[in-house]
C-alpha cells in the first residue's frame, strides 16, 4: 500500500513509500481512508517540539474512510460491516472515563500508523460512525478537534445564559463556536482580520475581537460582558495568551488549556485565579465516547465541519507548511489517492 512517510523530525522529511499490504486480527478493522486533516500535533510532530522516539513514521492523527474487512468478531458496542463510513479515534485504546496513562496510550500517527496512508488496521471499539450528512473530508476533522471542543464545552457545563470565549480560528475554536451556539450559548471570538471576523458572524458568534486592534483582548471581553467576563474560555495560545484568559475569565469561570501556539511557559497572576476561584483545566481531547458524542451533536444539529482547503495526496507536506503559517480558518484536510 502506498504511505507517506516522516523519516525525521523535519519539513523536508517526507517521503513516499510502500509498504506490505495488511490485515485485520481480531477485534480489528481494515478500513480504506478517504481523507486526513491536520492538528497542530501533527505540525509539531514534523517540527520537533513534540519529540518521537524512533522514525520512520506514517504521521498525521485524523482521519476517515470506510470498512473494507473485518477480522474475527469480538464483543464490541456496536456491530459494523463492510462498507461502513467510519472515523477512527486518535486514542482508540481510550474508550470511556478518566485518562488510563499519560498522554491517553498509543496515538494515531504517533505510537501507532496514522492516517497518511492508503489502508489502516484499528480497532473496532475505536471507530465512530460518520454522520451521515458530512463528506469524508470534512469527517477527517472530527477525531481530535471535535472532541476536543465537545469536551471542554462538558466540563465547563456550557449552556444558556453562559458566556464562551473562544482565541483564534483555529480547527477546535470553530468547532467549539458550532458547539457553543448548538448549546444555546452566547460565543465571543478572537480573530485577526474583519474577513475572518464576517465569516465567524456567519456562524452563529454573537461577537468578535480583532486582536489586531485590540492587543488588550481582555478589556474588550469585560466591556462586553458588562465586566463579569466570560465563564469559559477555550485556551489555545499557552504563554502570550493565558494571562488575558485570567483576566477575561468571570468568577466561578472554567479556562481549558488545548494548546501552546506562543509557547509553554507562562507567566500568570495566581491571586487572580484564587479570587476568581477560576477552574484551570488542561485538556488534550477526549475518549472514544466523547467523539462519538461528539458525532451524534454534529448529527443532529446538522453541522457542517468548517475546511480551510484541501490538499491533494501529492501535496501533502505543502498542507503541513500552510498550517504552520497560521492564518487558516477551521481544518485543513489532504485528499487521500488510491
Amino acid at each position: 500500500m502506498k504511505v507517506i512517510e516522516l523519516t525525521a523530525a523535519s519539513m523536508d522529511a517526507f517521503r513516499h513509500a510502500s509498504r506490505p499490504d495488511i490485515e485485520p486480527g481480531p477485534g480489528e478493522a481494515l478500513i480504506a481512508l478517504k481523507a486526513a486533516s491536520l492538528n497542530f500535533l501533527d505540525i509539531a510532530v514534523a517540527t520537533g517540539k513534540y519529540p518521537l522516539s524512533s522514525f520512520p513514521i506514517v504521521p498525521v492523527t485524523d482521519g476517515a474512510g470506510e470498512i473494507v474487512a473485518l477480522g474475527p468478531a469480538v464483543a464490541v458496542q456496536e456491530e459494523w460491516k463492510v462498507g461502513d463510513r467510519v472515523v477512527p479515534h486518535f486514542l482508540p485504546y481510550w474508550q470511556d472515563g478518566r485518562l488510563p496513562v499519560m498522554g491517553g496510550g498509543p496515538r494515531r500517527g504517533i505510537d501507532l500508523q496514522g492516517s497518511l496512508a492508503e489502508y489502516v488496521v484499528v480497532p473496532q471499539a475505536g471507530l465512530v460512525r460518520t454522520p451521515a450528512h458530512l463528506t469524508d473530508v470534512q469527517a477527517a476533522t472530527l477525531p481530535i478537534a471535535a472532541t476536543t471542543a465537545w469536551t471542554t464545552l462538558w466540563v465547563a457545563q456550557l449552556g444558556p445564559q453562559k458566556t464562551a470565549l473562544l482565541l483564534g480560528t483555529g480547527g477546535v475554536s470553530i468547532f467549539a463556536l458550532q458547539l457553543a451556539k448548538a448549546h444555546g450559548a452566547r460565543a465571543i471570538i478572537t480573530t485577526s482580520s474583519e474577513e475572518k471576523a464576517e465569516r465567524c458572524r456567519a456562524l452563529g458568534a454573537d461577537e468578535v475581537i480583532n486582536y489586531k486592534q485590540h492587543p488588550n483582548w481582555a478589556d474588550e471581553v469585560l466591556r462586553l460582558t458588562d465586566g463579569k467576563g466570560a465563564d469559559f474560555v477555550l485556551e489555545t495560545g499557552g504563554r502570550q495568551t493565558l494571562p488575558q484568559s485570567i483576566r477575561a475569565a468571570a468568577l466561578d469561570g472554567s479556562i481549558l488549556v488545548i494548546g501552546f501556539l506562543s509557547g509553554t511557559e507562562a507567566s500568570v497572576d495566581v491571586l487572580q485565579i484564587m479570587e476568581k476561584r477560576i477552574r484551570l483545566q488542561g485538556n488534550t481531547t477526549g475518549p472514544v465516547s466523547a467523539l462519538r458524542d461528539a458525532a451524534a451533536a454534529i448529527a443532529n444539529h446538522r453541522i457542517v465541519p468548517v475546511v480551510d482547503r484541501v490538499f491533494d495526496w501529492g501535496n501533502a507536506s505543502e498542507a503541513f507548511r500552510h498550517v504552520e503559517a497560521g492564518g487558516h480558518f477551521g481544518k485543513v484536510a489532504i485528499a487521500i489517492s488510491k
